[in-house]
């Protein structure tokens, strides 16, 4: 008989949540087969089954977060648990059956010794009245806690960290999670119903025992307005990676003073090498050559003389990171969204950075990727591109501080400058790039020369070459 517990998931991810079984009580499950799919702060992932036995117990359903290390499952060699269940049973069940029935009457004996110990409170009813209302207040936290057990030892370190950015009350929190505990989810709705009674959330320091009762007061009506759908209307549950993406994205805006700069690109030097390339490039990759590779090969570049663009904000410093690790954000068809790393992408030319776009694009969207690939992030590219968007003002994906949006690329008339020096009208294949930037690590003049770089680069470089 084995247990079967959460995995750690990356080296950060302490907790996960069980989005699916795949399994049942009583199925066989053969070694390497998908057991459940987990969703965690870094990735969706289907976990497959370490060693081949029968379920014979499910410990934690589908939607509940646990902690990693925490039993979800038990395996053993037979349906019915076989051998194991022969071990330690057998004792158990011979003094239980002849000496269980004798002490399981006498519980009620301890219980009658406790009832008179109730008559020694009662005599006093005097301080009864007097301290009764001023002392409810204070045990009335204590209510939350003893739902969720020892308080703050119940708490994951996300749950924590949730509560404390967002200065909550833990003994205010029901949890919801199995004893007691406070899940994710719990923290996430109290936020919710907070942030649909915003104005009275900043009077709470201002008027302690008044204004804490407001939000709770307000709390049900946030929480019930979107149930109460009008007719013909539908109320969809937000996924997990829905929850989390939308909780980061807070998160970024709350920690960096957002600014955006923005320069249109002539794309026609990589729009000759597509056409002239695309054909080929297909057969031998498998893929179509699209805009983006060239404009991740750009920013790869200008990074290189750019290099506070590539950094993390610390607490009184800034990081610059020497190694360009490439995130790439992809859509999970409109449910969330993940920023897997082309790690050392300093080092690859254009092709090798086609390959691995496609690559993780592609296991993003089939649930494939690992934690590995989705952390060590050093800067951001978005792509709307493919939608003729005009301009994008993406948010940071922390702790970076930048992250550049690719927009429509569209045949537009252009001033072109001859060989003369006279200059004439064509048309070329024009498109936007939108830089949002961290106002903490540096100012307006860098992302402005930053972005005009990758411009040059993608304007000027013979990309037939490099293909």
């Amino acid at each position: 008989m084995a247990d079967i517990v959460m995995p750690q998931l990356g080296e950060s991810v302490t907790e996960g949540t069980i989005t699916k079984w795949f399994k049942q009580v009583g199925d066989h499950v053969a070694e390497d087969e998908t057991l459940f799919e987990v969703s965690t702060d870094k990735v969706d992932s289907e976990v497959p089954s370490p060693s081949a036995g029968y379920i014979t117990e499910i410990k934690v359903p589908e939607g509940e977060t646990v902690d990693v290390g925490t039993v979800l499952l038990v395996l053993a060699d037979s349906p019915a648990g076989g051998a194991p269940a022969a071990d330690a049973p057998a004792p158990v069940a011979e003094a239980p059956a002849t000496e269980a029935p004798a002490p399981a009457p006498e519980p009620p004996a301890p219980v009658a010794a406790p009832a008179p110990v109730a008559e020694a409170p009662t005599p006093p009813p005097a301080p009864a009245p007097a301290p009764a209302p001023a002392a409810a207040p204070a045990p009335a936290p204590v209510a939350a806690p003893e739902g969720s057990g020892a308080g703050g030892q119940l708490l994951s370190p996300l749950v924590r960290r949730l509560i404390e950015e967002n200065g909550l009350d833990a003994t205010a929190i029901p949890g919801t999670g199995v004893g007691g505990r406070i899940t994710r989810e719990d923290v996430l709705g109290v936020l919710d119903a907070r942030a649909g009674g915003a104005p009275a959330a900043p009077a709470a320091p201002a008027a302690a025992p008044a204004a804490p009762a407001a939000p709770v007061a307000a709390a049900p009506a946030p929480a019930a307005a979107p149930v109460l759908a009008g007719q013909g209307d539908s109320v969809v549950a937000l996924s997990n990676i829905r929850l989390r993406t939308g909780e980061h994205m807070v998160r970024s805006l709350a920690t960096s003073p957002h600014a955006i700069t923005a320069i249109d690109v002539d794309f026609e030097a990589v729009e000759r090498a597509r056409r002239a390339q695309k054909e080929q490039f297909k057969t031998e990759e498998g893929f179509s050559l699209t805009y983006l590779p060239f404009i991740a090969r750009a920013v790869v570049d200008a990074l290189a003389e750019f290099p506070h663009m590539n950094a993390t904000v610390g607490e009184r410093d800034l990081i610059v990171h020497h190694a360009v690790n490439l995130s790439i954000a992809v859509d999970l068809n409109f449910e969330g969204l993940l920023a897997p790393v082309i790690q050392g992408a300093d080092g690859k030319r254009l092709r090798a950075i086609a390959r691995e776009v496609n690559d993780l694009a592609t296991r993003a969207r089939q649930k494939k990727l690992s934690p590995d690939d989705l952390n060590g992030g050093t800067f951001t590219i978005s792509n709307s591109g493919s939608y003729g968007t005009l301009l994008v003002a993406p948010i940071i994906n922390q702790p970076q501080v930048g992250i550049l949006s690719t927009d429509g690329v569209k045949r537009r008339p252009v001033v072109v400058e001859l060989p003369d020096g006279s200059e004439s009208i064509a048309i070329h294949s024009v498109g936007n790039l939108t830089l949002s930037w961290d106002h903490r690590a540096f100012d307006g003049a860098y992302a402005a020369a930053f972005v005009a770089r990758i411009k040059e680069i993608l304007e000027t470089r013979d990309w037939v070459a490099e293909l």
